[in-house]
């Protein structure tokens, strides 16, 4: 029998442990799909935003996988050398096989003066606040500026400006903490600016997330015509590709629009680069340079400099990878190496050791692209599978997990999460109300007889 270890449980590790048990090649996979958090999903749990019901549902997918034959979820065990963690070599003496699926953590920085003022953040914190991220501090943001700029012209940054944006009361039906609720519907911010260095036609949000932030009540979403005006395409998309020509169009509509008395105002703005963050105890304003187009698909500086005033900055620039220690790691690239899935250490196969999603191809395409990666690695370790059977695991994982002083959180424990959530929404008048610290899942999935948790 083929033991496999799949470290993560987002998109990429279920599809992965999806494809190994449910392959012919090889009968008789059994996959534990370990994870540092208690609750499985990833991304789709803590990184897809509140109001986006239809995206979220994919856990109900991810579910599925999850309960098949011969795969068993470990939540609560993290990887890596600090205390308490499972460090790799460890892992390949209790597995035929690993494969990391654990994605990219961090967010690409700025690099520019003033970044780390406090009023400035990165977008994944603001998105692990409303998501209940359990590392995330349930207080981290009290939305008392009256303006705030958001970073980026892409999905995040649009999810987060949306969010910002919306009435309390719209969110009220879906699974935000109830302290983040609290402080959206107190929030004082009613100017939101969402920057991108380059044009409209190079926007990387799609137009279906374009089209719902102007949409939403109560706000107004404008573009500068004259700004947009310098990307060659805004007068004429009909060469670019359908995306694009779509978000082109989507914009042209808003630069027309007149001003209305919204409670919020949304403006889009472009050709303008980011290079310092301004303020002495706190964040104040952003300065950026203006920026055009060089022909190339790119931009260059002009010169010419503009502020815009912030106390409260969301930088969405992209995701960078995080090293594990004890595995290999490309700074450049943010990803491990590989070949084909296959983990590379000094330029040759490591036995054993796998990579899937965005640790293994960098932060790039949607849920889905996850799909062929997975089953490309899982190609390459059923082709190894000969190999791999000839060594023997010293035990069985989960007895030495709990030996080493762990305490995995099995699917009753998970379970029982999904229980505490659905009570403490009944009791404050709402849905599913998500649990957003540590003490709180744990204590929920160790309530549930039959958890192997202490």
């Amino acid at each position: 029998m083929l033991r496999v270890a799949v470290v993560g449980s987002g998109p990429s590790g279920v599809y992965t442990a999806q494809s190994l048990v449910e392959q012919r090649t090889v009968p008789g996979v059994r996959v534990d799909v370990l994870d540092r958090l208690p609750c499985p999903y990833g991304l789709v749990r803590y990184g897809v935003a509140p109001d986006h019901e239809k995206i979220k549902s994919l856990q109900n997918n991810l579910r599925t996988a999850l309960e098949l034959p011969g795969v068993t979820f470990l939540g609560n065990v993290a990887v890596g050398d600090g205390p308490g963690e499972v460090t790799p070599r460890r892992l390949l003496d209790l597995y035929h096989a690993v494969v990391y699926c654990v994605g990219a953590a961090t967010d690409r920085r700025l690099g520019i003066p003033g970044e780390d003022l406090p009023g400035s953040f990165s977008a994944t914190e603001f998105v692990s606040w409303y998501s209940a991220h359990p590392d995330a501090a349930p207080e981290g943001f009290a939305l008392e500026a009256r303006s705030a700029v958001v970073i980026g012209v892409g999905n995040v940054a649009v999810d987060v400006a949306r969010v910002l944006a919306r009435r309390a009361d719209d969110l009220r039906p879906t699974d935000v903490p109830d302290a983040a609720l609290a402080a959206l519907a107190a929030s004082r911010v009613r100017e939101i600016h969402m920057v991108g260095r380059r044009g409209p036609a190079q926007a990387r949000f799609t137009t279906k997330e374009l089209r719902e932030l102007g949409t939403l009540p109560g706000a107004w979403a404008h573009v500068r015509a004259d700004e947009a005006a310098l990307d060659p395409a805004w007068a004429d998309p009909s060469a670019l590709s359908a995306a694009a020509r779509r978000n082109v169009e989507v914009l042209r509509e808003w630069a027309g629009r007149p001003d209305t008395d919204g409670l919020r105002r949304i403006r889009l703005r472009f050709f303008l680069r980011p290079v310092a963050l301004l303020g002495d105890e706190a964040v104040r304003a952003v300065r950026f340079e203006r920026t055009a187009p060089d022909g190339n698909g790119g931009v260059v500086g002009t010169g010419r400099f503009e502020e815009i005033e912030a106390r409260l900055v969301l930088r969405s620039v992209g995701y960078r990878g995080v090293p594990i220690p004890g595995l290999p790691f490309d700074p450049e690239r943010g990803t491990v190496p590989h070949d084909q899935g296959r983990v590379l250490r000094d330029g040759a196969p490591s036995p054993g050791e796998y990579v899937a999603g965005w640790i293994k191809r960098g932060p790039t395409g949607v849920i889905g692209t996850n799909r062929p990666c997975a089953k490309e690695t899982v190609g390459s370790l059923l082709a190894d599978a000969r190999a791999l059977l000839a060594r023997r695991p010293a035990e069985d994982p989960l007895t030495a997990l709990r030996a080493a002083g762990g305490d995995p959180v099995e699917w009753p424990g998970w379970l029982g999460i999904e229980a505490a959530e659905a009570m403490l929404g009944r009791r404050l008048g709402r849905g599913t109300v998500k649990i957003p610290d540590w003490e709180g899942l744990l204590g929920a999935a160790r309530s549930v007889e039959g958890t192997a948790v202490n």
